[in-house]
This record gives structure tokens, sequence and C-alpha cells, in this order.
């Protein structure tokens, strides 16, 4: 593998302590925190590890986060094997740091199948190489300096929500560096990337005329997605993103992932907490 394929390789990589557990390291997604979705996938490259058989695909997942994760400590990863069916498995998973539970993940895979196919129609947007790049610093490991292990471009609000009548108001075309073929390593990397801005969908709805956003603790506390088609995160996919309510302290998040060539291949939904701060705190 090349430097690049190995610097965003190596963020899904984990040490197999035991027949069911496993430890890696994650970077931070805000100050002293670690990021959720590389938590996420790092939890699913566990899950996925366990599974004997090499036909079966992961189809969903579901998550919880429960406390921040340290981003100077090991995150050890338990696997629980709760069913091996012949079409169905399923896996869950717990990240511990400390005696702690800092996040749960149950995922499912499954034997692909022949079935009934739809989907929505595609969508009339810019290409990757139509829209500008879009940058996140902190994805950056101090030894990537400009090759970045994400490539992100990003699409025009306005041309997002009148191509989708407002269900959507934000969108990046991503790809990673390339990676390797087996569709584990593709799942995990989209499972990262699916927790990018969109937690802060439900902000978009309530920016201030001068464009600033209200003053808020912000934090994703659960997350699921839905794997529909086969697809390569190494490839240009589409990351739609939209907010339809919020309330409670809470917002919900919904995201959609196309490729190039039209095909729906994975949504993504999470909740986040949205509490606005008093002015003295």
């Amino acid at each position: 593998m090349t430097d690049q394929q190995m610097s965003f390789v190596d963020r899904l990589a984990l040490e197999r302590v035991d027949r069911d557990i496993f430890s890696g390291w994650c970077h931070a997604g805000a100050p002293l925190r670690a990021f959720g979705g590389q938590v996420a996938a790092q939890a699913l490259v566990a899950a996925g590890t366990t599974i004997d058989e090499g036909d079966r695909h992961v189809h969903s997942l579901h998550a919880y986060f429960l406390r921040p994760g340290r981003t100077a400590d090991p995150i050890v990863y338990l696997v629980d094997r709760p069913h091996d069916g012949r079409s169905y498995t399923t896996r869950r998973v717990r990240a511990v740091q400390y005696g702690e539970t800092i996040f749960t993940l149950s995922a499912s895979f499954a034997v692909p199948e022949e079935g009934l196919v739809h989907q929505p129609e595609p969508l009339d947007l810019p290409s990757p190489m139509d829209c500008p790049p879009a940058v996140f610093s902190w994805l950056q490991d101090a030894n990537d300096g400009e090759v970045a292990t994400l490539e992100m471009r990003t699409v025009d609000p306005e041309a997002v929500s009148q191509a989708t009548a407002g269900q959507f108001d934000g969108g990046i075309w991503l790809r990673s560096a390339r990676l390797p073929d087996d569709s584990l390593t593709h799942a995990c990397a989209l499972t990262y990337c699916s927790d990018l801005q969109l937690a802060g969908s439900a902000l978009r709805k309530h920016v201030a005329p001068d464009g600033s956003f209200p003053r808020v603790a912000l934090a994703s506390l659960d997350h699921a997605m839905w794997f529909h088609d086969e697809f390569r995160a190494d490839e240009w996919l589409l990351f739609m993103q939209g907010s339809p309510v919020a309330s409670s302290g809470r917002g919900l998040n919904l995201g959609q992932f196309w490729t190039e060539d039209g095909r729906m291949v994975a949504s993504a939904v999470q909740e986040s907490l949205i509490r606005i701060r008093r002015a003295n705190s």
C-alpha cells in the first residue's frame, strides 16, 4: 500500500488483544475529544473482524455515544456474538476506556440476495470537480501535510436545497485515499465519514442574517446507518445532509450517500444534543 493509502487505513486499524477484544487509538474531533466517526468505524472493524464468513456484508449499524473518548489513551473494543444465522449475523460492541463504556454499537451482516429494487431519482447537482475544496484541518495528522486522507468538495447549499425541495441543505463530495478491495474496509471508511458535519445539520436552520450560528453545546447522541448497495469509499460519493426537526434540546439529522452515476448506496440518521448556552457560560 502507498503512504497515502496507509494514512487513512491506519485510522481504522486495531490491535487484536484476544478473540473478541481489540484496542485502538482515535484522533480528536473536538479539543481533547475523540472523533465519533472514527470510534464508530473502529467498532465496526472490531465487529466485522469476528465474522468468519467472507460473503457477509454489513447492512446496518445502530450506535450510542455515551461519554467523550480520550485521545491520549487507547480505546478497548469488546465484541459480543449474539447471533450467527444462515443469512444474517449480529454483533454488539462496547468501546471502553478505564472501565467506562464510552460507546456502544450493534451491527448486522447479511449474505447478499437478489430482490426488489427502487430508489429516489438521481440528483441534478454539480460534479465534484465543479465544486470548491473543503478543508477540515483536524482530519489531517501532523505528518500528512497537504496530502489529505480524505478529499472533500462542498456543494452550494442553495443548489442542494433546490434539487431536494428543501429536504437537504448541505452536501459534500468526498472520497478517501485508495483503499483495499474488501467491502468491510469501505463500509468502515464510510462510517467514519458519516459523522462529518452531520451533527450540526440542525444548526443550519437557525443561522442569523449575519451568518452566525446560535451559541450551543453540540454533541452526537446516537447514530444509525444502512448500507443499500455496493460502493467504494475511495471513489467520489455525495454526502447529502439535512434536518427535518429539532426540539427538547435535540436535533434530528439525516444523511444520504450517492455515487457519481446516481445510485443511492447508504443512509445515515443521527440525533444530536443542541443545548443553548447561557450568556455567562
